[in-house]
């Protein structure tokens, strides 16, 4: 049995083989809409979600299976004390599969090593989120028409957020794949991801806090919120939260054909006056995650 817990624990081939299987589940849903029969997928969030969460529940419901689960750890036996590895046994004797996001990083991975079904790992903190690199995967494979030889911007809160964690280290698996990382002082990539992804793999990066520096370089521009819940001064999220504001006037030297992601929800760092412009990618990029969480679904029951 195997479990989705870091991006790592998928090969290339398997990254390519899942992408491949849900451009096909795009151009022909209807194929698939009983491969999952019933099947039933437990949603285990411990921490708010839309997105993620809404997507394995409709990704399983298009696939003919089940869901059930909770949103939110208050509406669970943890709010009584039980513990994770307690939930995940029990859940497991309801379920083929199981999606999991927790606030505290490793949680998905203690789960796993209890658990007698598939665990996706659906976000662990500022740790791992794996289902939205494979969503930008997707995203970047179907707007580019690639993988590789690409420049990357990535803006914002790049210390906590696991959604820049996961994409680096997927992305640095490709040939000629260079990062420009644009952030504050504060929010900087930690020295752990620049030391054992990027130049461990002689990955070229450059460091700015200036948005527009190296825009006219950028393939993608990956724009990401501060996030409140993982700051512990109110103050300092204040000061930091409106650093970056993507709006029409920073794009002035962007390229033509440059695609903008975010990983949602925004909040205002992208202005809403982006959102008709052509390279906006960020909303086809969730409707993209439904279709990749297919595929992944299918990959863990062994569905042919």
């Amino acid at each position: 049995m195997k479990h989705l817990i870091d991006i790592k624990d998928l090969s290339i081939k398997e990254i390519d083989d899942m992408i491949k299987v849900a451009k096909d589940i795009i151009t022909n849903e209807d194929k698939y809409s009983h491969k999952c029969d019933g099947k039933k997928l437990a949603t285990l969030f411990f921490e708010p979600s839309t997105r993620t969460r809404l997507s394995f529940e409709s990704a399983m419901l298009s696939l003919g299976g089940n869901v059930l689960g909770f949103s939110e750890a208050s509406s669970s036996s943890v709010s009584k004390g039980e513990t994770v590895s307690d939930t995940i046994r029990v859940v497991g004797c309801y379920s083929d599969i199981i999606a999991m996001r927790h606030p505290k990083e490793g949680a998905p991975l203690v789960a796993s090593m209890k658990s007698s079904v598939p665990i996706i790992n659906a976000g662990d903190g500022g740790h791992n989120h794996p289902t939205q690199t494979l969503t930008d995967l997707l995203t970047i494979n179907i707007e580019k028409g690639r993988l590789d030889n690409l420049t990357i911007g990535l803006c914002g809160d790049l210390k906590f957020g696991r959604t820049v964690h996961s994409l680096i280290t997927a992305m640095s698996r490709y040939k000629n794949i260079k990062f420009v990382l644009i952030s504050p002082d504060e929010l900087k990539l930690p020295e752990y991801v620049k030391k054992e992804v990027l130049e461990k793999n002689n990955i070229e990066y450059a460091e700015t806090r200036n948005i527009e520096e190296y825009m006219s370089d950028l393939d993608i521009l990956y724009m990401t919120r501060v996030q409140r819940e993982r700051f512990f001064n109110e103050e300092d999220y204040i000061r930091l939260k409106d650093y970056y504001i993507l709006n029409k006037k920073k794009l002035d030297k962007a390229k033509k054909d440059l695609c903008i992601m975010h990983p949602l929800p925004r909040v205002n760092e992208i202005s809403t006056d982006i959102d008709d412009d052509e390279r906006a990618c960020y909303f086809k990029q969730a409707n993209y995650g439904k279709y990749i969480r297919m595929a992944l679904i299918l990959k863990m029951l062994e569905v042919k």
